[in-house]
C-alpha cells in the first residue's frame, strides 16, 4: 500500500438547503460532487481503490472525508459561497435556475438572473479541514 497523508488534512463538504425534497437533494449533491471533482487539479484530492478478500475491486473512493451538512435557507449557503471566494476555496454551487430544461436552457436562465435573486439549493467545497470547519461550524449534519 502506498503512503497516504493523514485523512484529516483536507475534506469535502457539501451543504444542502433543507427546504428541498430528498430526491432533488440527491440530484443536487450528485451534480455538485461531479462538478467539484472536475475543478480539482490532478492529485489535489486522493482517491483510493479498495480490494476485498475475493479480489474484487471497489474503485476510486475519496481518501478524505466527505461531510454533508444542511442549511436552513439559501442565504446561509450564499454566505458560505462568499467565504469560499474570499479564502480561495474551490467550490461548486447549485441554484434554482439549474433545475428545468437541460443545461443549455439552464445556462440561459442563469445568465439572465442576478446573483441576489438566486435560491441556492447547495454548495460543495474542497479544502483544508481547518478552514472548512471554521466556515461551516454553524451547520448541522444532513439527516
Amino acid at each position: 500500500m502506498a503512503y497516504l497523508p493523514g485523512d484529516t488534512e483536507k475534506r469535502f463538504v457539501a451543504i444542502l438547503n433543507k427546504k428541498i425534497e430528498t430526491g432533488r437533494a440527491l440530484n443536487v449533491l450528485g451534480h455538485l460532487s461531479a462538478g467539484l471533482s472536475n475543478r480539482l487539479e490532478q492529485d489535489e484530492a486522493i482517491f483510493v481503490d479498495y480490494l476485498d478478500l475475493d479480489g474484487g475491486l471497489h474503485p476510486s473512493l475519496s481518501h478524505y472525508p466527505f461531510i454533508v451538512l444542511k442549511s436552513d435557507n439559501s442565504n446561509k449557503i450564499r454566505k458560505v459561497r462568499e467565504k469560499a471566494i474570499e479564502h480561495g476555496i474551490k467550490f461548486t454551487d447549485f441554484t434554482h435556475t439549474m433545475i428545468e430544461g437541460g443545461s443549455v436552457i439552464q445556462q440561459q436562465v442563469t445568465s439572465r438572473t442576478k446573483e441576489e435573486e438566486f435560491e441556492y439549493l447547495g454548495i460543495c467545497l474542497f479544502g483544508s479541514e481547518e478552514t472548512l470547519k471554521r466556515i461551516t461550524k454553524k451547520f448541522s449534519l444532513y439527516k
